[in-house]
């Protein structure tokens, strides 16, 4: 079975993992003999040019950095219309997969953990370069304990001030570990990765994220307006240095956060020591309770302007907000100024009793009092497993799995001969009835194989089963008056081992040399 080899140097093998942009495969460099991780773009996602242009930034800023606690990124391409990033291959396990363990990491390994994560995102910064989605699936910890730093995916520099909003419904970042200035479309900068690191100590510190929802759009909405459950309730016996810093990192504005990761990181090594933490905690109103009073005053100044001086100038017209996602309560908040017309209709998309759409869209320039129309989700109809994702390869069963109304919510790999990726099983099964929306899990083939032991076979059953499977077979030959002559009498790799689909198998058969002339 041939390989697919890029650019004729990276001769690509089994996936190792799968993200919102790109899947991950192992790879091998043939130019210089090493193991290498191989990111692709999915191919769904190439025909947009705004997520291939985010690709290539991640490449460019990410190719920048070279840190020990960093993931180094060694080349990037094309090829044919594939869109790749070579990167440096970490052995090891994510944060996020030690969390779904069930595992609770002793508090000194978690410090320890936080305090590498904010070394590299020093470094980084320095760099002029700001992750942006700091989360536990995005930190490796190697076989050796090392931290590193993984996938500047929505990285960017500083001087790019793009939106955060990919659209209304979907969030760049990880919902959980969001910055309240990434939620509303604002800029992020270098304080934005300390509220996700701050969000990910308290995770780890207390058991928990400091905010929880049903969808990735309530999470946000309460990192820009619900108040911080303080880490002491969880956990009582923190020591209020450690509480402090959580609390410095998560505020909402983030001119009372650390203003580096040097900053946070000093405190936390003065913590560690059994020192006070120097650094005040800012006693401050949520920055929206700010906009809002400012607002409502603003108003009322106008209006006041208005009614006395009988002027006929317009109003200034402001942003409508984004609501959708929200409950209905939720975007009373954030429109308070308008008139509120409702409407319900069923949306495969957005769970039961969230905004499904909003009228004007959000950001269209409004005038104060303007007529909003917002639709109600009634929750998605049912929809099925389509009946032939099995032998698809990933991308084209996500493409059927869309087009059915239906999400992946987890891949895992299975050896097989079939071509890496390609679809072996599905759960639940093809045919299936569920309600649209709905995450499935799909069996890949990972590209790997395990050796069939072929020792007492003669040589011919060996090399026919062996060349099935897809191994290639070299032969030794060997004597042992013991055995029938023509038999395997050993085999390298040993039966049962796991090797790459292609790889070579070698075979030691019983000759008797004396029959060599014959």
């Amino acid at each position: 079975m041939n390989k697919r080899v890029f650019n004729n140097r990276y001769e690509i093998g089994a996936m190792i993992g799968t993200g919102g942009m790109a899947d991950v495969y192992e790879a091998t460099d043939t130019r210089l003999n090493r193991k290498v991780a191989v990111k692709i773009l999915r191919s769904d996602l190439a025909r947009d040019p705004a997520f291939v242009a985010r690709f290539k930034k991640e490449a460019l800023a990410a190719g920048g950095l070279s840190h020990p606690g960093i993931v180094a990124v060694y080349d990037s391409g094309v090829d044919q219309k594939d869109s790749y990033i070579v990167m440096e291959l970490v052995g090891g396990h994510t944060l996020r997969e030690i969390l779904q363990s069930g595992e609770r990491l002793e508090q000194s390994e978690a410090l320890r953990i936080i305090a590498e994560v904010l070394e590299a995102l020093e470094y980084s910064h320095h760099k002029s370069i700001v992750h942006r989605d700091i989360k536990p699936g995005n930190i490796m910890l190697t076989e050796s304990g090392q931290v590193k730093v993984m996938d500047f995916g929505i990285a960017r520099a500083m001087d790019d001030v793009g939106a955060t909003m990919t659209n209304t419904w979907n969030v760049v970042g990880t919902a959980q570990y969001l910055s309240p200035e990434q939620a509303t479309g604002e800029s992020a900068d270098r304080r934005s990765d300390i509220y996700s690191v701050g969000a990910l100590m308290y995770e780890l510190l207390v058991g928990r994220p400091p905010f929880i929802g049903d969808t990735p759009v309530s999470i946000a909405f309460q990192h820009v307006s619900s108040p911080l459950i303080s880490p002491a309730e969880f956990e009582p016996d923190l020591d209020p240095n450690l509480v402090k810093i959580m609390q410095v990192a998560l505020c909402k504005d983030p001119a009372d956060r650390y203003q580096s990761a040097g900053a946070m990181l000093a405190d936390l090594n003065r913590a560690v020591r059994g020192e006070q933490v120097t650094t005040k905690l800012r006693k401050i109103r949520p920055r929206k309770t700010y906009l809002a009073l400012g607002a409502g005053l603003l108003v009322l100044v106008l209006a006041l302007g208005f009614w006395t001086l009988g002027s006929t100038k317009s109003q200034q017209t402001t942003e409508l907000p984004n609501v959708v996602g929200l409950t209905l309560d939720q975007a009373k908040v954030l429109l308070p100024n308008y008139t509120i017309n409702i409407q319900h209709a069923p949306d495969s998309r957005i769970p039961k009793d969230r905004v499904s759409s909003e009228v004007p869209l959000a950001a269209t320039k409004v005038l104060p009092g303007s007529s909003v129309t917002i639709t109600i989700s009634d929750g998605p109809g049912n929809t099925t497993v389509p009946a032939n994702l099995i032998g698809l390869s990933l991308n084209d069963a996500r493409n059927a799995l869309t087009g059915a109304g239906l999400l992946i919510s987890q891949t895992v790999t299975s050896d097989s001969n079939q071509e890496p990726g390609t679809v072996l099983a599905v759960t639940p099964s093809p045919g299936s009835i569920l309600s649209a929306g709905s995450g499935v899990v799909l069996t890949l083939a990972s590209g790997n194989l395990q050796v069939p032991s072929m020792i007492g076979l003669s040589n011919i059953e060996a090399i026919t089963q062996l060349t099935q499977a897809g191994f290639l077979v070299k032969t030794a030959q060997a004597w042992d008056p013991t055995q029938p002559a023509n038999v395997v009498l050993a085999q390298a790799p040993a039966g049962g081992t796991t090797q790459s689909i292609g790889s070579s198998v070698t075979i030691t058969v019983n000759t008797n040399p004396n029959n060599s002339g014959n």
